[in-house]
């Protein structure tokens, strides 16, 4: 049986279409997917992503132990630092995309998806075992709220009395709130300005209603938040990221770094580069309106070469758009390619993979 989150009850009361995702009982929608989505680019809206896991890391060995465990490179930094990187099988598979929040030297507050939550704790605590460290999956405390878009820095300051001006993407900070301490950061999945805020279930409830009765903030669903993601090429567990997936065939190399002493799937990383990847996750554009989805086949020459990983109409573009894994040969700018939709082969072109601008404060 699916899980809930602290906001269940909410979004039933909002008459909200309910999926299963990730094991949890979820909102795709409260209206409209499109009106969603524009609410985002255009004003502010707010998901829940109480799903999401959350993972503390602490000890005298916390920095050694995440730097062995997580591609990007944590030395130096500075504390209220957030990095976004992957967690590998020896392979080069990807086990998890997460974000990684610096809170001091010795502790770190990892963000990890909902599906892969029993997963990835597994394998954390198993890593762990090697370091003098303390792991704990904190993902049944924390509810969390993702405020998103151009007007979210007003919105959280004047309706939730969070002062976060002065944070720029990319970094957090702990605030005592009634007697508890929140995380809030300048991060989102959507490709515009936003916050996530991290609180007890009572402190996301009662800041969902304060958002909704403020009147200016959208409830939004996975739906859109899918869509939002796409639009501006960020990739999803599942999708463009698997266990048998690397983080360079997925384009996601920036966020590995190869002349770090080591982690989990260094190896396999350097071996795949110095080799030459054999496939590479692309953006495809279609020439006409029919929509590419998840496992289409991509065909060059009557060959399948690929298939489909998220495939929309974008919202902001209007065209039909996808992502797909692709054979190395056919995944230059420009090159011909035909998707499979309904028996029927659609002409477009490789593209970048993201298809509309983010915009993010610096």
């Amino acid at each position: 049986m699916d899980k809930r989150t602290c906001l269940y009850e909410k979004h039933i009361g909002l008459e909200a279409k309910m999926v299963s995702f990730g094991g949890f009982e979820m909102p795709i929608q409260y209206t409209d997917i499109t009106d969603e989505h524009l609410a985002v680019r255009k004003a502010c809206g707010v998901f829940d992503v109480s799903h999401m896991g959350e993972v503390l890391v602490e000890g005298e060995e916390a920095e050694r132990f995440v730097q062995h465990i997580f591609t990007n490179d944590l030395a130096g930094a500075e504390c209220g630092k957030i990095f976004y990187g992957m967690m590998l099988h020896e392979n080069g598979g990807t086990i998890d995309d997460l974000l990684v929040y610096k809170m001091s030297d010795r502790k770190f507050f990892l963000v990890i998806n909902a599906a892969n939550i029993d997963k990835d704790y597994a394998w954390i605590e198993s890593e762990a075992t090697k370091f003098d460290v303390k792991t704990e999956n904190q993902s049944e405390y924390y509810g969390q709220l993702a405020v998103q878009g151009p007007d979210s820095e007003r919105i959280v300051e004047q309706y939730l009395g969070l002062e976060c001006k002065e944070l720029v993407f990319y970094t957090f900070k702990t605030i005592d709130v009634e007697g508890e301490t929140i995380i809030v950061s300048r991060t989102g999945y959507t490709g515009e300005d936003g916050f996530e805020i991290y609180g007890s279930h009572k402190f996301i409830q009662d800041n969902w209603d304060k958002l909704l009765a403020s009147g200016e903030v959208k409830p939004c669903g996975l739906g859109c938040r899918d869509t939002l993601r796409f639009e501006v090429g960020l990739p999803l567990y599942g999708d463009e990221l698997t266990d048998d997936l690397s983080p360079l065939e997925a384009g996601l190399g920036m966020f590995c770094k190869l002349d770090k002493e080591e982690f989990v799937g260094k190896d396999a990383l350097v071996k795949q580069k110095a080799e030459g990847l054999t496939r590479k996750i692309v953006g495809i554009e279609l020439e006409g309106r029919a929509i590419p989805r998840h496992g289409y086949e991509v065909v060059v020459d009557d060959k399948v070469v690929g298939h489909v990983t998220t495939g929309y109409n974008s919202i902001m573009t209007g065209k039909s758009v996808c992502m797909a894994l692709v054979d190395i040969a056919y995944a230059k700018l420009d090159t011909p390619v035909q998707v499979k939709i309904h028996r029927k082969l659609q002409n477009g072109v490789v593209t970048k993979k993201r298809f509309y601008q983010k915009s993010y404060k610096k």
